[in-house]
Order: C-alpha cells, then sequence, then structure tokens
C-alpha cells in the first residue's frame, strides 16, 4: 500500500535515484529495490511520431544539405481582423532576432509558408491589373475622342473607387482578392455612364446647334434616362448573386454586392462630375464656319461609321431572302453553341483548380502497421521528391499531421494521427518561376509517388489546395442502410466502380482495415485459487504495455513535464505468448504467469462508424485527374453501373444527389462533395439568372411601357453565349461558376446597348423620320458608345484572363461581349424594325 501511495502520487519522486530505491517487493523480510531488478536507461522517450525537412533540386539549398533532417514545425495564425502580411513580416523579424541570442548556430530556420506574403503579392498583382485596366480603358477612349475624352474618363475611375472602397469601408469588407476581382471585373462597366454622357456631350459640342452649357444639358438630357435604365439593368443582373446559398455563398457576395455599389456611384459620377468635366474638356475651338457647316459636316449620314452600318443593316431590313437567312445562321450559331455543353466539347466545372506553390501528400497505412514501419514509406516518397527540380523543400509527419491548411477547415486534416499515417507538405517553386500550373505537377507526380505507394500497400493521396470552398473530397459517396455490413460491403463495390472509371485517381474509404484483436478473459475462480484478484492482472498488463508515465520528475528548466515511464522492453511484448509468460504476485507471495489465470480469444476489432445528422453512413471518396477533371461527368455516368451492385433480396439502391435519405429502411448512395456544391451554386446561379431576365423584362417594361419592346432589347442575352461558349472552346477551359457569373453579367450588359439603340429609335421617331432610316441612324449613331463600353468591357476582363480561377469570368465577359455586340447592332434593330413596321407605314 505504501509503495502503491508513492507511485501515484509522485510526491517523493523528484531524482532518477528515488525512482531506482523504490520497494518493489519484499524477500526474506528484507526490501528488493527497482535498482535490483530492473536496469534503468538514461535516454530519450520513445517518439510517436517523426517529423523531418529536406530540400528539393529546385532550392539552392540542396546541394550543401542532401539528406534529411529531424525538424520542429511552428505554426503560427492571424487573429480575426488582422493583416496577414504585417503579422507575418513581424514574426520574421523576431526569429532574425532570436538568431543572434537563441537559436544555436547549427539549428537551422526555414519558413515552409508564408501566406502574409501570398496574399501581399496577390494583392499587388491584383491592384496592377486594376491600374493597366484604368489605363487601358482609358487610351481606348482617347483613340475614338481624343485626349480630353480620355481624360474626362480617366478622372471619373478613380473617383468611383474610392467611393466604392469607402463602401466596403463601411460594410466591414476587407481588401482581399475577391474584393479587389470585383473592382477589376467592373472596371470595364463603370466606365460607360461617363463614356456615354462624355460622348453625346463631344458630338452635340461639335454640331454647334447650342451654346456649350445648353448643348450639355441637352447632350445629358437625350441620354441620361436609359442610361439610368441600363444602369439598373446591369445593377439587377448582378445583384441576385449575392444570395447564392451554401459554401459558396460568402466566398461570391462581395463581388456582387460590390459591383453594384460601383455601379450606383459610377451613374452618381457620370451625371454630376462627368458633366462638369466634359464641359471643361471637350469644348472644341471655334473655326470660324457657320452653324449650318458645322451642321453639314456633322450630318450622320456623311459619316463613316452611318455608309459601313447602312451598308450592313439595309440589306438585311430590304431583302427578305437575306434577312431571314441571317437569322436562321444567327440561330443556328445558338444551337451549336449550346449542343458543345453535350458533346463535352465545352466541360463544365466548379471552378478549375488554382496555380498554387504547394500541395500535400497524405499516406495512409493498414491499422496497425509500426510507426517506423510508415516512416520507411514516407522516407523513400520524401526521397523522391528531393530529386525533382519543381520542389523547392518538403516535411514529413509520421504519426502526426501537418499544420492546419485551408484543407483542414473541412478535411480536418490537422487532427490526424496515429503510427499508420503520415502527411508530406510539399512547396513548390513561385508560379511565376515555373511554366507547369501547380496541378499539372501534382499530375505529373503522382503515378510514381503512387507505385512507390504499392509496394508498402499504401493508400497515398495527393490533395491540393480547393479553388474554392473545401469539401472533404472531389467525389464523395455516402452509403446508407439498414444493415451496417451491408453498408460495407456496397461502399466497397462503389470503391472498384471508381476504381474502373476514366480520370477518378486516389479512391480510398473511411473504413478501418481489419485488425487482429485478443481478449484475455480471466478465470475467476482460478484466480481466486491462486489468491490473484482481476484488478491486479489488468493493473499488470496495463503498466507492460501502455508505455503510461507512472508519475513525472521534477526539473525546473523543463518547459514541458518529464514523464517517467515504466515499461517492458519492446522485444518482451513482441507476441501474444510473451505477453503471456507476464507474471502477478498473489497474496502468498508466489509469482503466478497471467496465461494460467485466463483464456484468450482471436477475434476482429470493433471499427469506428461515423455519423451524419445522426445516420449511419459509410464514406467513400474519390479525386479526379485527367481530361475530364468535373466530378459532373464522372457520377453522371454512374446510374448505370451502380444497377450492378450486388444487394439483399428485396432491396434496391437508391441515388441522391442533394438531399440525405429521408429513412434508412433501403439502401441509398448520395453525391456529396465538389458534386453537390456544383449542383447548389449552378442551381442558384440559374434561379438568379431568371430573376435576373424577369427584373430586367419588369424594368424595361415600366420605362417603355410597352409588352413587346422589352423582349426585342433581350434578344441580346442570348446572342452572348454562342461568343461565351466559343471563347471557352478555343482556350479549352471549363465552363465554371465564375463563367456563369460572367453570362449574367452579360445580360446587363447587352441590355443596356439595346436600350440605347431603341431609345435613339424613338427619339428620331418623335422627329418624324420614317422607322427605316431611323432605325439605321440609331444603329451608326449608337455605334460608337456601344463599341466603346464593349471595348472598355473586354479591355477591363482580359487582364484576369490568365487566373486559372477567374479565367471563365473573363472569356464569358470577352467572348461574350464581342459577339453579342456585333450581333446586337444589327440584330435588336432588325428585329424592332420587323415589330414596328405596321405602325409606321
Amino acid at each position: 500500500n505504501d509503495t502503491e501511495f508513492i507511485v501515484n502520487t509522485g510526491k517523493f519522486l523528484e531524482t532518477v535515484e528515488d525512482v531506482e530505491n523504490l520497494v518493489v517487493g519484499v524477500q526474506q523480510n528484507q526490501p528488493i529495490y527497482l535498482k535490483q531488478v530492473a536496469s534503468i536507461i538514461d535516454g530519450p522517450e520513445l517518439p510517436n511520431n517523426y517529423v523531418s525537412f529536406g530540400f528539393g533540386q529546385a532550392s539552392e539549398k540542396a546541394a550543401t544539405y542532401k539528406s534529411e533532417y529531424p525538424a520542429v514545425t511552428i505554426s503560427v495564425a492571424k487573429r480575426k481582423g488582422a493583416d496577414a502580411m504585417k503579422v507575418s513580416d513581424i514574426i520574421i523579424d523576431k526569429v532574425e532576432h532570436l538568431k543572434k541570442t537563441l537559436i544555436p548556430e547549427d539549428v537551422h530556420v526555414e519558413i515552409t509558408r508564408n501566406y502574409g506574403e501570398t496574399a501581399s503579392q496577390k494583392v499587388s498583382e491584383l491592384l496592377m491589373h486594376l491600374m493597366g485596366a484604368i489605363l487601358a480603358v482609358t487610351l481606348v477612349v482617347m483613340l475614338a475622342m481624343g485626349w480630353r475624352g480620355g481624360l474626362v474618363v480617366f478622372l471619373s475611375v478613380p473617383i468611383t473607387f474610392a467611393l466604392t472602397l469607402l463602401s466596403y469601408y463601411m460594410l466591414d469588407y476587407t481588401l482581399n482578392r475577391i474584393t479587389l476581382f470585383a473592382l477589376v471585373f467592373v472596371t470595364g462597366i463603370v466606365v460607360d455612364d461617363s463614356i456615354i454622357i462624355a460622348e453625346n456631350m463631344h458630338r452635340h459640342f461639335k454640331m454647334k446647334r447650342l451654346p456649350f452649357k445648353q448643348a450639355a444639358l441637352y447632350a445629358i438630357n437625350e441620354v441620361g434616362n436609359p442610361t439610368i435604365l441600363a444602369t439598373f439593368t446591369v445593377i439587377a443582373s448582378v445583384l441576385p448573386m449575392a444570395f447564392v446559398s451554401g459554401l459558396m455563398g460568402p466566398y461570391m457576395s462581395p463581388m456582387p454586392i460590390g459591383a453594384s455599389i460601383a455601379m450606383i456611384l459610377s451613374l452618381f459620377v457620370a451625371l454630376t462630375i462627368t458633366p462638369y468635366l466634359g464641359l471643361i474638356f471637350l469644348r472644341v475651338k471655334d473655326k470660324n464656319i457657320s452653324k449650318e457647316e458645322a451642321e453639314k459636316e456633322q450630318d450622320i449620314s456623311n459619316t463613316v461609321i452611318y455608309k459601313i452600318y447602312e451598308r450592313f443593316e439595309k440589306p438585311l431590313i430590304e431583302n427578305k431572302t437575306k434577312r431571314w437567312l441571317f437569322l436562321g445562321i444567327t440561330f443556328l450559331l445558338l444551337l451549336g453553341s449550346i449542343s458543345m455543353f453535350f458533346t463535352n466539347s465545352v466541360a463544365v466545372k466548379m471552378l478549375p483548380f488554382d496555380n498554387k506553390n504547394e500541395f500535400q501528400i497524405v499516406i495512409d497505412m493498414p491499422e496497425g502497421t509500426t510507426l517506423e514501419r510508415t516512416a520507411v514509406v514516407t522516407q523513400e516518397i520524401s526521397q523522391y521528391l528531393s530529386t525533382r527540380p519543381e520542389i523547392v523543400n518538403y516535411q514529413g509527419y509520421v504519426g502526426t499531421s501537418a499544420p492546419i491548411t485551408f484543407n483542414g477547415l473541412v478535411r480536418h486534416y490537422d487532427l490526424r494521427g496515429g503510427s499508420n499515417m503520415a502527411d508530406i507538405q510539399v512547396n513548390l517553386t513561385d508560379k511565376n518561376e515555373r511554366d507547369a500550373q501547380s496541378h499539372d505537377i501534382a499530375k505529373l507526380l503522382r503515378p510514381d509517388i503512387q507505385n512507390i505507394a504499392k509496394k508498402y500497400n499504401a493508400n497515398v493521396k495527393l490533395v491540393e489546395v480547393p479553388p474554392g470552398p473545401p469539401v472533404l473530397s472531389t467525389i464523395v459517396a455516402e452509403i446508407y442502410g439498414p444493415d451496417y455490413n451491408t453498408q460495407i460491403d456496397i461502399a466497397n463495390q462503389v470503391q472498384e466502380i471508381l476504381i474502373n472509371t476514366t480520370d477518378v485517381v486516389d479512391v480510398d474509404w473511411m473504413v478501418e482495415s481489419d485488425q487482429t484483436e485478443y481478449e484475455f478473459i480471466i478465470d475467476k475462480e482460478k484466480a481466486m485459487l491462486y489468491g490473484v484478484t482481476p484488478q491486479q492482472i489488468v493493473y499488470t498488463m496495463n503498466m507492460a504495455l501502455s508505455n503510461t508515465a507512472i508519475t513525472n520528475l521534477y526539473d525546473e528548466n523543463a518547459s514541458r513535464q518529464v514523464g517517467l515511464i515504466l515499461a517492458l522492453d519492446e522485444k518482451e511484448k513482441s507476441s501474444i505468448s510473451d505477453i503471456s509468460q507476464l507474471s502477478v504476485r498473489s497474496n502468498q507471495g508466489k509469482m503466478v504467469s497471467i496465461g494460467d489465470l485466463v483464456s484468450i480469444q482471436e477475434k476482429t476489432k470493433a471499427q469506428s462508424i461515423y455519423r451524419k445528422n445522426q445516420k449511419r453512413v459509410v464514406y467513400v471518396m474519390a479525386d479526379m485527374a485527367g481530361k475530364l477533371e468535373s466530378p459532373v461527368y464522372a457520377i453522371l455516368g454512374m446510374e448505370e453501373k451502380l444497377k450492378t451492385i450486388d444487394l439483399p433480396k428485396g432491396y434496391t439502391l437508391d441515388e441522391l444527389y442533394m438531399n440525405q435519405p429521408d429513412y434508412e429502411d433501403n439502401y441509398t448512395v448520395k453525391w456529396d462533395g465538389e458534386w453537390q456544391i456544383t449542383l447548389e451554386v449552378f442551381r442558384d446561379l440559374g434561379i438568379a439568372f431568371l430573376g435576373v431576365i424577369i427584373i430586367i423584362y419588369i424594368l424595361i417594361v415600366g420605362w417603355f411601357q410597352d409588352f413587346k419592346v422589352p423582349i426585342v432589347m433581350m434578344v441580346a442575352i442570348p446572342l452572348s453565349l454562342i461568343g461565351i461558349v466559343i471563347a471557352h472552346w478555343a482556350f479549352g477551359a471549363f465552363f465554371t461558376a465564375t463563367s456563369f457569373i460572367g453570362m449574367i453579367a452579360l445580360a446587363g450588359i447587352m441590355v443596356r446597348n439595346s436600350v440605347l439603340l431603341i431609345d435613339f429609335v424613338n427619339i428620331r421617331l418623335a422627329d418624324g423620320i420614317p422607322l427605316k432610316q431611323a432605325v439605321i441612324e440609331a444603329g451608326a449613331v449608337r455605334t460608337t458608345p456601344i463599341l466603346l463600353t464593349a471595348g472598355t468591357v473586354v479591355i477591363g476582363a482580359f487582364v484576369i484572363i490568365f487566373d486559372p480561377i477567374f479565367q471563365g469570368l473573363a472569356l464569358s465577359l470577352m467572348g461574350g461581349t464581342i459577339v453579342s455586340t456585333v450581333l446586337t447592332l444589327l440584330v435588336v434593330p432588325l428585329v424592332y424594325y420587323l415589330i414596328e413596321r405596321k405602325n409606321y407605314k
């Protein structure tokens, strides 16, 4: 009892000598000390994990430091609202200072991840893109309206953006990639209002029909109302996207909200500041010519634009054959572009893989694998990585997890641990110093790494940083049902189907391998005859096998408690026979072997059971890599393949995409992961698109007091799809969520052009001009501002075309704007003429 009291409290165990003098028994009335029956080794505690660091061939240090080195990783997270750039700079300065006072010379410090620097680079890059877009837009306006017109537009943009940034501040938005992309996205749009006002003022100033002030007011009044309507059509097309639900909602919302705010502010600037700037800069000097000569000089029919436009539009109006041939070809182009989705010429995906400077290798060995065995696999993969020219450095974590990354938010890789688990964090050369995308590098390395894994029966996954909200995996199959063993059997068959599916890689499931478990059942009667209690047997085996510290060694210089472990040597507990030879002391003082007091049963260890919303589930996970990397195409072909799965008699296998099954009395495969987010986002964006069309229709009906005219104006919306699809096909790009955003935004932009065209037709009709002439004049007069606004949208989008995530947005804006603008100038006036010609005979 005294011995147990001392061990449990640790009160007198402050030194190793105290431990050596522990009394562990009595023989012939003499105490037996621990130092008499055990050897105490002064050495490090047996590790439960290994952490190492090594350099790849892309690092200059690879030639000097050729092997892997034991490492300790310190991970620092910033608080909410803190600036990542500032925090990282402060920490790096602190480490440099500690090298002089605390860190020994033979301890090397490497910065393996600096998201502050990454954020700084992205913000700087986007700011450069923003400035480039503003200058390019100004240059385009200068080419069309002279340097004075360009200056008017150039000055209006910083004012609009300054007010927008103030709005961001008031809404508690931070300056990040998404909010900056919102500004880049609207660069070509926010100048449209100013361009229309400035261009019309410039045209009236040159006509010299009125004094400058009256001409300015007349010009603003002429296009002011349609400009207001056109601006609200663009806002109506963008703002509904702020209501996307699910994980993508918070990710996307700053873009539509920021764009809508910028549009409202651009309208305010266009109606207040732009006229003042135009009055100052756009006045033309008097050339001592009469008003008649000025009007003749500015007669629309004498301009080059009118002559070119008339040559294209007049035959379509007057020649029935050419008219219907043109409309028929346009319709066929529309159908052909839509069909490219069904032929997989243009693939659909949530978001493409981003070009990152890192990826992660996740290693899972069969349950029960020793730490040393897992370390061998990890080391061999690491040695392969050290030979690759794309890799700067890597960190191996055996038995523990790598510090949390973006994947950890949902996949919880940071909670991984155990002797059969390992992570390797890989850092690539900076994306500005290589041609290959990080996704392409991962696809290149995967086969070799998988070959290494096969030798050791390891499941190895190359995990990239997700481009959007993190999910458990790209493809996740959730299997529900009434019997758990049958669920596992179905999950295993789903695994086989995925393994044999094209472009599907890294297939795994969250079911542990079978582990042999030995149960020691104590024969209580026999134990009582020997004078041994069951508690003695349990306590002895627990102490021998658990490697648990019996107490702590006092050390005032230690930062953490130093545990004292009483345990058998590894070779003495490597088999069941060795363990069963452990002895316990009976109350008669005799040593009795545990094997004589127990019966040993071999069984399979119970496996973990996962539940989702209280429903028992088995998870199967996979990733995509290949030509069609979207889970859409892998899962859409699953319905027929799932019919081949063997099921118990009387049961069927249901397939769900959005929700869990209500009941578990039948077997169900529910597809989750990126697939569900894709469905949710495209569903919400589709609803938003439908809402956009309805809102725009209501706005135009309210303004023009006509139910047919809005339909004519909205003809431009489907026309944009031709350019969008062709642009994606030409670049070999996925049609993504950002592509859809661009298509929805284009609805407002293209209707804006239609509003300007039809409004000017009505103005000319009110002046008594025949319908045919009014249509041609409207097209000719509005061609310049429409082409200018289209050019600014294209240029504003061009600066983000090489960003992997937002490339789809750029392609939609560029391709859709170019094709739709050309077709809008021809189709909308033509269709308007066809429906109104009976009223103007």
